[in-house]
């Protein structure tokens, strides 16, 4: 049987009226401060304390519960995308160039109404709450990375997030249980060798020849050193080498990326890709020098967690409502959180004719229908977890 619901139209109302003004503003990650002073005005309407000492532009708020057993930490993240906005909504973006092309604007709304809600419900309120706002979950360096680095989470028994999803149906929420998304890590290589002319090839290390050799040889990183039970993909996406017709060149340089869904896997993958650099380089007579760029960890969401969100969301809003959702090769910076305390991460379904294009498409769009099922989870959340 489906509980009473919390939310209230006023509620609803409100909350999307912060998500128009939100989409209206976007700023790009590491520069969210027009959006924080906004978050912060809300909270100071609302009475809720917020922390100065972490990193602007995120915004720390705290929420003392009736009894205090037991922190949860509920997080929104705050970023917009460097695209272009299409289209003719009333609520378009007024910034050139930046646009909410990934529903943060919703999420940040969303997590100001579960503020809103307490504040004015403060007696049902009994775990303390952590509300995040949290910068830079679209670049590098991780905003949650910098977070939990500086602290916070300190004392939270567990923390969750949500995120509102264009290829999840309208109606539906759910998430997958243990690995859930992939590590993020790219790496750059360049291949030095020994340029000549294309007609006499014997006179040259030739780093184009090679990096065909590299490219074929980490696919078998994937399919001959992997656990085929862990999934994982290199990919590469960029490679740069001469520019003439019969000029051998004398480097190659080679972009890619590196995705698994289990921190083993990620740190395999890592080894493997600079051993084969190097050593496949050496074997033809030139040099491969490998970085490695760092990104974020496999995102895991602890099965404990998951347990007590699945009642929820099945007594909140009906059995049928739960969705088990398949691990992707995403990346989400939600994952470091996750290393550190006992959580999970809760995917909101909208696809609809108004959420019909994916995440990072200039005409991307929430339904705002989804609005209610998100607020009302994460107080849920906050009061039962």
């Amino acid at each position: 049987m489906e509980k009473t619901q919390l939310v209230d139209a006023d509620l609803i109302a409100w909350t999307i009226e912060q998500r128009r003004h939100f989409h209206m503003y976007p700023e790009l990650s590491g520069q969210e401060y027009e959006t924080a002073a906004y978050v912060k005005a809300k909270l100071d309407e609302f009475g809720i304390t917020y922390d100065q000492k972490f990193s602007s532009p995120n915004v720390i708020a705290y929420f003392k519960g009736t009894e205090g057993k037991k922190t949860i930490a509920l997080r929104a993240d705050m970023d917009a995308l460097p695209l272009h906005e299409e289209g003719n909504k009333p609520y378009i973006s007024t910034v050139p160039g930046v646009m909410h092309g990934c529903g943060h604007d919703g999420h940040t709304a969303t997590l100001l109404a579960v503020a809103k809600w307490m504040s004015t419900n403060p007696l049902l309120v009994k775990n303390n709450i952590v509300l995040i706002f949290q910068s830079s979950e679209e670049a590098s360096p991780s905003g949650a990375k910098q977070l939990v680095e500086e602290g916070v989470l300190n004392g939270v028994d567990v923390i969750y997030g949500i995120h509102y999803m264009s290829n999840m149906p309208l109606g539906k929420i759910g998430f997958a249980t243990g690995p859930a998304m992939a590590s993020c890590d790219d790496f750059d290589i360049i291949i030095e060798g020994k340029g000549g002319h294309g007609g006499s090839p014997h006179e040259t290390v030739d780093p184009i020849y090679i990096a065909t050799h590299l490219i074929q040889a980490f696919q078998s990183i994937i399919s001959r050193n992997l656990n085929p039970l862990h999934a994982g993909v290199i990919s590469f996406g960029g490679m740069q080498a001469g520019n003439s017709y019969n000029v051998i060149p004398d480097k190659a340089h080679l972009q890619g990326t590196i995705r698994a869904l289990t921190y083993e896997g990620a740190e395999l993958m890592r080894t493997k890709t600079e051993q084969l650099t190097k050593s496949i380089a050496e074997s033809f007579g030139a040099t491969g020098h490998y970085q490695f760029i760092e990104g974020t960890p496999p995102l895991y969401n602890h099965p404990e967690a998951c347990e007590v969100a699945q009642e929820i969301i099945q007594k909140t809003f009906g059995e049928d409502v739960f969705l088990p959702f398949e691990p992707v090769l995403g990346a989400e910076d939600f994952a470091y959180y996750l290393k550190e305390k006992v959580g999970a991460f809760i995917n909101v379904g909208m696809q609809s004719e108004k959420s019909q294009y994916p995440h990072h498409h200039p005409k991307f769009d929430i339904d705002e229908a989804a609005i209610p099922a998100g607020i009302e989870l994460m107080i849920r959340l906050a009061l039962e977890a």
